[in-house]
């Protein structure tokens, strides 16, 4: 039976999954569990699949291995063409996030931190929603990002595509990166930051490194470069190293990251749990592989998804605010990148 066959099927029964295909990976995986147990984790040393959200005093959940049908199986090619819709604008939700990003500046002038990442959804009707659909858009779209669909009859239907690593661990070596800024793809044409977009990246690499530090044997910093994602450019830069310490704290050192939450990290938060309209849930938290027997690990921040509820997808989007940042522009910025989830619908 083919994973796409066993989603439709785990769906119709209301039993827990997830099915996703790594960056740059020509096969998709999946975990489809035998009940419909609710998994809470907290040291990440079992083998499965984690989902974790933004908040990390909310439980993490988890699709054992032990107790679920593992499928691995190559990506087919999928006919998809782009379909812009649902591109209106909804004029509260902008006065409303326009005022937020006011109030982050106001807070930065004020010293009580340097940086923070400020977000909103956007609630889309839909017709005919089919997840398989939607999961094969995304996938035919996305090749260098974590693709995913996820489901448990107790929690509810995420999909996503997304380009951030939380952390890669391999024995004792681990692999991460800060990823910041954000600009549209142009064809033919050399992706040109600006001073507040290299100032915000150079911020987010410093704090994990300055976080990791104590917890590293080693550790080294890449140089920094422009990836793309979908019809979005970003800056990137590689941080590798090892660490002597469990896999708990090396996650618990990275979550929520900055380009997440904000500089300093607790601060940034605590603004954006009292701040924000609405609670992020698995928004901006983490999913991925667990393999303890293997000691590898590759976790991705749950960035670029959306939650189905009803005839309804909500779509997260979000962006980072410095002292520089233009209020306008950053709705601006949510806009864009809530098309890019349209697309797909």
């Amino acid at each position: 039976m083919s994973i796409f066959i066993h989603i439709e099927k785990s769906f119709k029964e209301g039993l827990p999954f997830v099915s996703y295909r790594k960056p740059n990976s020509k096969k998709i995986s999946a975990f489809f569990q035998k009940d419909t147990s609710l998994n809470i984790i907290d040291e990440y040393s079992n083998s499965g699949f984690v989902f974790a959200p933004f908040n990390n005093t909310d439980d993490a959940i988890f699709i054992p291995k032990e107790s679920s049908i593992y499928i691995e199986e190559e990506q087919p090619i999928f006919d998809f063409k782009l379909h812009p819709k649902n591109t209106s604008i909804n004029y509260l939700s902008k006065e409303n996030h326009i005022d937020l990003v006011k109030k982050g500046i106001d807070a930065i002038n004020n010293n009580d931190f340097q940086k923070v990442v400020l977000s909103r959804k956007e609630l889309v009707e839909l017709e005919n929603f089919d997840c398989l659909v939607v999961f094969k858009n995304l996938l035919s779209i996305y090749a260098n990002a974590m693709v995913y669909v996820w489901f448990h009859p107790k929690v509810g239907l995420w999909l996503g595509a997304t380009p951030e690593t939380l952390v890669k661990i391999d024995g004792n070596s681990f692999e991460t990166m800060s990823l910041a800024g954000t600009q549209p793809y142009q064809e033919n044409e050399n992706a040109i930051w600006n001073q507040k977009e290299i100032d915000e990246q150079q911020f987010v690499t410093d704090y994990i490194v300055e976080k990791l530090t104590p917890i590293s044997e080693s550790i080294h910093t890449g140089k920094t470069e422009t990836i793309k994602a979908g019809s979005i450019l970003h800056l990137k830069t590689k941080i590798t190293g090892t660490f002597k310490v469990k896999n708990s704290k090396l996650i618990a050192a990275l979550h929520p990251t900055p380009a997440v939450c904000g500089l300093p990290k607790e601060e940034s938060k605590n603004f954006i749990l009292k701040n924000e309209l609405y609670k992020r849930s698995y928004y901006t938290g983490f999913l991925g592989e667990l393999n303890n027997n293997e000691k590898q690990t590759q976790l991705f921040v749950n960035l670029r998804c959306m939650q189905i509820i009803s005839n309804n997808a909500i779509i997260y989007i979000g962006g980072g605010i410095t002292k520089d940042s233009i209020p306008e522009k950053e709705w601006e910025e949510t806009v864009a990148k809530a098309l890019v989830m349209k697309k797909v619908l």
